[in-house]
């Protein structure tokens, strides 16, 4: 069945754009991946990215979403685990001496495990449950058409704003990725700036989504 009110979608895909392309955990772990690996495993960490959104979805659909935020503390704890986890990348990187080395022990040793934590690191994302949790409810109405139909919708436009998103990021961090080989004090700096934006963007999201919750 198809909806009866479309018009709301594109100022959800606005919002979605809007915070997809906010620096956050999955846009740093694909630029993570994209500079240890290459194309390949940058791609492969935006599969995870996307297939974890599409959890996202279903969760909030199905309620679970709302179950987290009737307990704040399991709720809490997820946005904790999430936030400490990106933090520590972020650590490790800011204190390397090389970029691409730092990256490569922080980073998965093989494709099958870049696309796992790619996953894991969606589904730990705090703002996706803030995101979720405040703004995904408000485009659900009965009276726009079957649920079902509805969250699919809005599922692949999340799905296709990641992988157009972050498959320009993915590029672009291989593209510079063979230039820091021959560079080292490139590398340096470039750690560095990748594990403050980390460290920034953990303690960002999960005040953020504390404070929401």
């Amino acid at each position: 069945m198809e909806l009866t009110q479309t018009s709301h979608l594109w100022l959800f895909f606005l919002l979605v754009f809007g915070v997809i392309v906010m620096l956050g955990m999955d846009m740093a772990y694909v630029m993570a991946s994209s500079l240890a690996g290459g194309r390949k495993a940058g791609f492969l960490a935006v599969a995870g990215i996307v297939a974890g959104g599409m959890i996202h979805v279903a969760m909030g659909v199905l309620g679970v979403g709302l179950l987290l935020k009737t307990f704040p503390q399991a709720f809490n704890l997820m946005l904790l685990a999430g936030s400490a986890y990106i933090a520590w990348i972020g650590v490790s990187l800011f204190r390397g001496t090389t970029a691409l080395d730092e990256i490569s022990q922080t980073s998965p040793k093989t494709y099958k495990a870049i696309f796992v934590r790619a996953f894991v690191t969606c589904l730990l994302n705090p703002k996706a449950y803030v995101f979720m949790l405040a703004i995904f409810p408000q485009f659900i109405r009965r009276e726009y058409g079957p649920i079902a139909t509805q969250a699919l919708i809005l599922g692949s436009i999340i799905s296709l704003t990641q992988i157009l998103v972050y498959g320009i990021i993915v590029m672009g961090a291989a593209s510079i990725r063979v230039w820091l080989h021959t560079n080292k004090s490139g590398q340096v700096r470039l750690g560095r700036m990748i594990g403050l934006m980390l460290i920034m963007a953990a303690l960002w999201t999960g005040w953020q989504g504390w404070r929401l919750s």
